[in-house]
């Protein structure tokens, strides 16, 4: 009777103590388990905070390189025109380069390129910063070619206001361009001429919007 009753007693014990090391081990493989998911989420921290403060400073050096360059283009530049063609006048960034034609007589006594650094050749077909030319043709013939992009939807045509020179009504047209271009162009008429300015590239929309447009002027 003694020994059963000792083997019952070291059963009673060898439940508890088999539940004990179950309890012990679980705690011992979630204490694990918690730390390899800390550690984890430590390390993916880290990480994502380095990035997001590597962004972050790229977004600060380009905004900082972008305010310098907007700043290297002024004092705006000026070209001035002949008197005998309207005294043209054209405010560009003193960081572009410009290259004017000037002929008294023929069908463009104005015919001037302006281009970032140095202007390219006239001779290839690179898309200049901004273009501007007197012609001798009439702004009704002149606005008559612009009629198939217009009518074809790629390029939008509106009625146009210089901004120094508001007794004058002309045409503004953004999107495609003759010579297979993008960008923007203003055309208005200039006693028995036309003159034209625009943008051959959407890169420089900017530049022809906030400096170009505003600051230009002629006589009537």
């Amino acid at each position: 009777m003694k020994n059963l009753n000792q083997r019952g007693h070291l059963n009673a014990l060898l439940i508890p103590m088999i539940l004990l090391v179950l309890v012990l081990f679980g705690t011992i493989g979630f204490g694990v388990w918690a730390y390899a998911g800390r550690q984890d989420y430590k390390d993916n921290t880290d990480q994502k905070v380095a990035a997001a403060v590597t962004v972050a400073e790229e977004k600060t050096s380009t905004k900082k390189d972008n305010e310098f360059l907007e700043k290297e283009k002024l004092p705006l530049r000026t070209y001035n025109g002949p008197a005998a063609f309207a005294s043209l006048v054209v405010m560009y960034p003193k960081t572009w380069s410009a290259y004017v034609s000037e002929k008294p007589s023929g069908p463009t006594p104005i015919d001037a390129y302006f281009h970032p650094n140095t202007v390219p050749a006239t001779d290839g077909s690179p898309s200049y910063a901004l273009r501007v030319q007197i012609v001798s043709s009439s702004y009704a013939s002149v606005i008559k070619n612009f009629e198939p992009l217009i009518s074809s939807g790629k390029t939008k045509a509106s009625a146009y206001i210089p901004a120094k020179v508001p007794s004058v009504t002309g045409l503004r047209l953004d999107g495609n361009l003759p010579g297979d271009k993008q960008g923007a162009m203003v055309v208005v008429p200039v006693r028995d001429k036309t003159l034209k300015i625009w943008t051959e590239s959407n890169d420089y929309l900017k530049d022809f919007n906030e400096n170009i447009l505003p600051n230009y002027s002629f006589s009537q």
